[in-house]
């Protein structure tokens, strides 16, 4: 027991903690087959900044070969950074990837992960929607239905933001909203008055997060709210409640 309480107190003075844990690692995977964002790169590099101040480590791929149960068990969560294109994967790889999902990993989409894989059915309904088409970039309103989850707790009751404005189609019933845009704040919208920005809901034993947010550059770079939102739906892949 002395042996014990010395190891602890040994461990204490050199700055760690018995409860201290390796970083969580997530994998970001970006490949494009269709429009290549050219804000991939910023969100890459935004999205390791927040891991590093977060404790989580985020490796990056557009190798589908990495999505095989071997290398996927190593992370807790899956992020799709605008990744674009159908035929993405091929049977194995999406073999893994539903097992993946149905083991309890985490995901997060971002901005194009619904214009992509459409090709796919079992994808559009883990995602929630599939992109249909857009209108010029343009400023709105945001409505923030739900600020008690944890990526828009940080966000005001009304956003305005600069975005490229997706409408949607194949909408899951079973997802919950947490953004709404206004349509009468800009042009191009044909949802009616519960356009959906961002959201989640458990599929098939994962936690699932999207948001349509992160077209520009600037989002990534320049966008506090921005980064904070998706550290948020990261979070809650991750199954952190704070």
């Amino acid at each position: 027991m002395k042996k014990l309480t010395l190891l602890i107190t040994l461990i204490c003075l050199l700055g760690f903690k018995p409860e201290d844990k390796r970083p969580d690692r997530v994998l970001i995977f970006c490949l494009t087959k269709g429009y290549h964002h050219a804000s991939i790169a910023d969100g890459i590099v935004a999205i390791k900044k927040l891991g590093a101040e977060n404790n989580f480590e985020a490796d990056t791929t557009t190798n589908p070969e990495k999505f095989n149960d071997g290398n996927l068990k190593r992370y807790k969560a899956l992020i799709f950074l605008s990744p674009t294109g159908t035929a993405l994967f091929n049977d194995s790889e999406k073999a893994a990837l539903q097992k993946y999902i149905h083991n309890g990993g985490g995901f997060v989409g971002i901005h194009a992960a619904t214009d992509c894989l459409y090709d796919w059915e079992w994808y559009g309904k883990l995602i929630g929607a599939y992109f249909l088409k857009h209108p010029k970039q343009q400023q709105a309103v945001m409505h923030v239905l739900d600020q008690n989850h944890i990526s828009t707790k940080m966000l005001p009751a009304e956003w305005t933001h600069f975005e490229e404005w997706y409408n949607f189609k194949n909408v899951s019933p079973d997802i919950k909203v947490l953004i709404t845009v206004d349509e009468k704040t800009y042009t191009g919208g044909e949802m009616g008055a519960t356009h959906p920005i961002s959201w989640y809901h458990k599929f098939e034993g994962a936690r699932v997060f999207y948001t349509e947010l992160g077209h520009t550059k600037e989002d990534y770079t320049t966008d506090t709210l921005f980064n904070q939102h998706i550290l948020g739906g990261i979070k809650y892949a991750l199954g952190r409640k704070k």
